[in-house]
């Protein structure tokens, strides 16, 4: 009788990390938005999303879901060129400023506050065309990752183009934040990691771009 009560006594210990994770991930971004505009919402579209829109060989408009849009600026980018956008983001400040920046903007852009891992709660069925997360995906603790990619999995389009701006794990002193491309191979079945190109930032970035190879089922 003391096997089982110890296994379960790890699997709530462990249940208890895993809230405490996503928890600490919740209060630390909503604290950033309570102190002012955070360091990743410059207002400026990253010229990566820039040229997947409008580069050579640019992608016609589609469908469109960002994971982590902020305040919105790459969601009203993405419509005013033309695509059907849902952008989901976790923290309710962040939503109502990216519905009155859509608004101003003359944009029709749907906003979600919502779970990037937890799409299936979410009015988000897709098929989409193009995924784009501004490192949403690095900040996400370990054991949500699976549920993370097998959301947008189950939404992609064939062929659809998923953009990920992440840090590296050296970039920060914690056990959960980080990205690297061979996690990426590993977590994303059915896509193929086609670009990893290094980010310029003064700590280990980089910008990803993974291509669905079985579109949604």
């Amino acid at each position: 009788m003391d096997q089982p009560n110890a296994a379960q006594g790890v699997d709530a210990d462990r249940a208890d990390t895993e809230r405490g994770q996503e928890e600490a991930v919740r209060g630390e971004l909503e604290g950033y938005y309570r102190a002012g505009k955070p360091p990743w919402d410059t207002d400026v579209t990253p010229p990566e999303l820039v040229a997947l829109v409008e580069g050579a060989g640019g992608l016609p408009p589609g469908r469109a879901l960002e994971l982590g849009c902020g305040t919105g600026t790459n969601a009203i980018y993405l419509a005013r060129h033309g695509w059907d956008v849902v952008a989901v983001d976790l923290v309710d400040r962040a939503v109502e400023q990216a519905r009155a920046k859509a608004a101003a903007a003359g944009t029709a852009v749907r906003l979600l506050r919502g779970d990037a891992t937890r799409l299936d709660e979410l009015d988000v069925p897709g098929p989409y065309d193009v995924f784009f997360d501004l490192s949403c995906y690095c900040g996400i603790p370990p054991h949500r990752r699976d549920a993370y990619a097998a959301g947008l999995t189950r939404r992609a389009a064939p062929g659809a183009r998923l953009l990920m701006f992440g840090y590296g794990p050296e970039a920060f002193d914690d056990p959960i934040s980080g990205v690297t491309a061979d996690e990426l191979r590993a977590r994303f079945a059915g896509w193929e990691l086609v670009d990893t190109t290094p980010g310029t930032n003064p700590v280990p970035t980089f910008w990803f771009t993974l291509r669905s190879i079985a579109g949604q089922a």
